[in-house]
């Protein structure tokens, strides 16, 4: 489904070294040894190859513990956030997702990989370079019909694609977007990082939905962006 050949792809990113198959299996034995134990996120992670995402000249710290630029002002998170998140959003039965939501979803890696873990993938992002940037990888990965992008507000979220198994936000805000938590499903899960208003720090929060309401817990500490509505 992926490039995970030897050789040198049509990025002209050489699948070698630091970019090699070998480098992506120790970035997941690092993730394991952080204590990430869901094996489809980790199988995920080490099929999809982050070093495309990225600039060239950065493609060999592509599996690093860091989180790296990619234009815009955005950044692509740590590898260990990316499994962190995606472990929280999936079902504690083991099973497969159904259908997620991935807001902020920058240069696409992340929406990559929960295309391994989902059977539909809805991406929103606000700035339009890198909705381009994310269009012409899915085609390139023969994703287009497993992964669907929308130039959009990603506070607003997705109605016409709504319920979601999943939804999950890539960027720091105040507050929970109201219509994010109304398309869960039942028995769904928003994970967002949210900042304090008075002391700033951003604490990565999960909101499920059941019946009788919303229930929300607060979990690690994370550093993201600061979400913002409406598009450029």
């Amino acid at each position: 489904m992926v490039f995970l050949g030897g050789g040198t792809n049509n990025h002209g990113k050489s699948d070698i070294g630091m970019i090699s198959a070998r480098t992506r299996a120790r970035m997941v034995e690092r993730l394991r040894s952080q204590g990430i134990q869901n094996e489809l996120v980790l199988a995920a992670m080490n099929k999809v190859p982050r070093h495309l995402f990225v600039e060239e000249a950065l493609a060999s710290r592509a599996y690093d513990d860091c989180a790296l630029p990619i234009g815009f002002g955005q950044t692509l998170s740590h590898p260990y956030t990316v499994a962190r998140f995606l472990s929280l959003a999936m079902p504690a039965t083991g099973e497969k997702l159904g259908s997620v939501l991935d807001v902020g979803s920058g240069c696409g890696y992340q929406s990559v990989v929960l295309a391994e873990l989902a059977r539909e993938v809805y991406a929103i992002e606000r700035i339009s370079g890198l909705v381009d940037r994310s269009r012409k990888m899915f085609r390139e990965l023969k994703l287009e019909g497993r992964i669907k992008v929308r130039y959009g507000d990603g506070a607003l979220g997705w109605l016409m694609m709504a319920p979601f198994d999943a939804i999950i936000l890539a960027a720091a805000s105040t507050e929970v977007p109201e219509p994010l938590k109304q398309q869960l499903k039942i028995g769904g899960r928003l994970l967002i990082p949210f900042v304090d208003s008075v002391t700033r720090q951003q604490t990565l929060r999960l909101i499920e939905r059941s019946p009788q309401g919303f229930y929300e817990q607060r979990l690690d500490a994370v550093n993201f962006v600061p979400f913002l509505s409406g598009i450029r």
